[in-house]
Protein backbone atom coordinates (compact mmCIF):
# COMPACT_ATOMS: atom_id res chain seq x y z
CA UNK A 1 0.00 0.00 0.00
CA UNK A 2 2.89 2.18 0.82
CA UNK A 3 3.88 1.91 -2.85
CA UNK A 4 0.55 2.95 -4.16
CA UNK A 5 0.50 5.93 -1.78
CA UNK A 6 3.97 7.15 -2.84
CA UNK A 7 2.87 6.32 -7.01
CA UNK A 8 -0.27 8.91 -6.40
CA UNK A 9 2.18 11.42 -4.46
CA UNK A 10 4.92 11.18 -7.20
CA UNK A 11 1.95 11.67 -10.07
CA UNK A 12 0.24 14.58 -8.74
CA UNK A 13 4.04 16.27 -8.63
CA UNK A 14 4.62 15.20 -12.31
CA UNK A 15 1.41 15.72 -13.75
CA UNK A 16 2.11 19.51 -12.32
CA UNK A 17 5.54 19.81 -13.13
CA UNK A 18 4.29 18.17 -17.20
CA UNK A 19 1.09 20.37 -17.94
CA UNK A 20 0.82 23.06 -14.90
CA UNK A 21 2.19 25.29 -17.57
CA UNK A 22 -0.58 24.68 -19.67
CA UNK A 23 -2.82 26.82 -17.75
CA UNK A 24 -0.36 29.34 -15.97
CA UNK A 25 2.88 30.41 -17.41
CA UNK A 26 2.32 31.38 -21.04
CA UNK A 27 4.02 34.82 -20.90
CA UNK A 28 7.02 32.91 -19.32
CA UNK A 29 9.67 31.92 -21.60
CA UNK A 30 10.35 28.47 -22.49
CA UNK A 31 13.43 28.02 -20.52
CA UNK A 32 11.96 29.49 -17.33
CA UNK A 33 8.78 26.32 -17.82
CA UNK A 34 11.65 24.19 -18.14
CA UNK A 35 13.19 24.89 -15.02
CA UNK A 36 10.16 25.13 -12.87
CA UNK A 37 9.25 21.95 -14.16
CA UNK A 38 12.45 20.09 -13.78
CA UNK A 39 12.42 21.78 -10.02
CA UNK A 40 8.64 20.04 -9.69
CA UNK A 41 9.49 16.88 -10.98
CA UNK A 42 12.54 16.19 -8.81
CA UNK A 43 10.50 15.82 -5.61
CA UNK A 44 8.30 13.43 -8.13
CA UNK A 45 11.52 11.31 -8.62
CA UNK A 46 12.01 11.74 -4.87
CA UNK A 47 8.69 9.63 -4.68
CA UNK A 48 8.86 7.81 -7.21
CA UNK A 49 12.07 5.93 -7.07
CA UNK A 50 11.39 4.90 -3.05
CA UNK A 51 7.95 3.97 -3.92
CA UNK A 52 9.35 1.04 -7.15
CA UNK A 53 12.18 0.20 -5.05
CA UNK A 54 9.72 -0.42 -1.83
CA UNK A 55 7.44 -2.51 -4.19
CA UNK A 56 9.40 -4.44 -6.60
CA UNK A 57 9.22 -7.85 -4.78
CA UNK A 58 5.36 -7.65 -3.91
CA UNK A 59 5.26 -6.95 -7.35
CA UNK A 60 6.54 -7.69 -10.77
CA UNK A 61 8.16 -4.50 -13.08
CA UNK A 62 5.16 -5.12 -15.23
CA UNK A 63 2.78 -5.02 -12.47
CA UNK A 64 4.53 -1.73 -11.36
CA UNK A 65 4.16 -0.01 -14.81
CA UNK A 66 0.77 -0.90 -15.09
CA UNK A 67 0.06 0.30 -11.56
CA UNK A 68 1.99 3.76 -12.21
CA UNK A 69 0.05 4.36 -15.29
CA UNK A 70 -3.46 3.73 -13.78
CA UNK A 71 -1.97 5.82 -11.05
CA UNK A 72 -1.06 8.65 -13.75
CA UNK A 73 -4.53 8.20 -15.35
CA UNK A 74 -6.54 8.60 -12.12
CA UNK A 75 -4.91 11.62 -11.24
CA UNK A 76 -4.45 13.27 -14.61
CA UNK A 77 -8.39 12.75 -14.88
CA UNK A 78 -8.79 14.83 -11.63
CA UNK A 79 -6.03 17.13 -12.73
CA UNK A 80 -7.91 17.80 -15.95
CA UNK A 81 -11.43 18.63 -14.61
CA UNK A 82 -10.04 20.42 -11.81
CA UNK A 83 -7.42 22.23 -12.42
CA UNK A 84 -7.55 22.65 -16.53
CA UNK A 85 -11.31 22.58 -16.42
CA UNK A 86 -11.76 20.34 -18.91
CA UNK A 87 -15.04 17.71 -19.28
CA UNK A 88 -14.58 14.32 -19.26
CA UNK A 89 -15.85 12.94 -22.25
CA UNK A 90 -17.52 9.61 -22.50
CA UNK A 91 -14.51 8.30 -24.92
CA UNK A 92 -12.54 9.19 -22.39
CA UNK A 93 -14.32 6.98 -19.95
CA UNK A 94 -14.27 3.72 -22.62
CA UNK A 95 -10.62 4.31 -22.92
CA UNK A 96 -9.96 4.02 -19.22
CA UNK A 97 -12.47 1.29 -18.99
CA UNK A 98 -10.28 -0.39 -21.06
CA UNK A 99 -6.82 0.50 -19.53
CA UNK A 100 -8.73 -0.84 -15.77
CA UNK A 101 -9.25 -4.37 -18.33
CA UNK A 102 -5.64 -4.38 -19.04
CA UNK A 103 -4.82 -3.56 -15.33
CA UNK A 104 -7.35 -6.87 -14.26
CA UNK A 105 -5.39 -9.04 -16.68
CA UNK A 106 -1.51 -8.03 -15.29
CA UNK A 107 -3.09 -9.16 -11.84
CA UNK A 108 -5.51 -11.47 -11.94
CA UNK A 109 -3.23 -14.47 -13.13
CA UNK A 110 0.13 -15.78 -12.49
CA UNK A 111 2.86 -14.97 -14.82
CA UNK A 112 4.12 -18.29 -16.46
CA UNK A 113 7.25 -16.96 -17.89
CA UNK A 114 10.53 -17.22 -17.11
CA UNK A 115 12.48 -14.07 -16.02
CA UNK A 116 15.83 -14.72 -16.96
Amino acid sequence: MNTVLLLFMSNIFMTFAWYGHLKYGHTWPLWKVILVSWAIALIEYCLAVPANRLGYGQFSGFQLKIIQEVVTLVVFIGFAIIFLKEKLAWNYLVAFAFLIVAAFFAFAFKATGSST
